[in-house]
């Protein structure tokens, strides 16, 4: 439902004239007053007094804008790191990917490393899985690392 335009003097809807003592330029459009639109005068002074109160506002959000990005900072320090390492992680398995496959594509590396890990492998089936008391030994360095690293769990009363 947008206003009527029409013009009641000439043809020309949006001609600008000169009021009488001003230099500036005023724009007339007369409206249909039925729809219940409102007659609005535009002069280029007004128009320099919109910008010039939109350099002001964008002016001081640029002079705070360093005291923003603090705040926000501040405000929102740790999600902003587990992002960070989020982003880092990703990236780090990337590189790694990356570099696991150009290893692969050099010829004699690829079957070498698969030869150390089945040796690896056997050594710890032989070390560690063949035998009860071994076993019970990898249990115990198991649980003294989880402890390490998690903590030690006190019993519940």
């Amino acid at each position: 439902m947008e206003p009527e335009v029409q013009s009641s003097e000439s043809p020309d809807v949006g001609s600008s004239t000169f009021a009488s003592g001003v230099d500036s330029p005023i724009v007339e459009v007369d409206i249909n007053p039925e729809k219940g639109a409102v007659l609005t005068k535009l002069s280029a002074s007004d128009a320099q007094e919109q910008w010039r109160h939109f350099g002001e506002k964008a002016y001081t959000i640029l002079s705070q804008l360093p005291d923003y990005i603090s705040d926000f900072f501040a405000t929102y320090r740790r999600p902003i790191i587990t992002l960070g390492l989020i982003f880092g992680a990703v990236i780090s398995v990337k590189l790694t990917l990356a570099l696991l496959g150009a290893i692969n594509e050099i010829p004699l590396l690829s079957p070498t490393f698969e030869l150390v890990g089945l040796g690896y492998t056997a050594w710890f089936i032989y070390r560690y899985l063949l035998r009860a008391s071994n076993r019970q030994e990898l249990a115990d360095e198991v649980t003294s690392f989880k402890d390490q690293i998690v903590g030690k769990t006190f019993p519940k009363n």
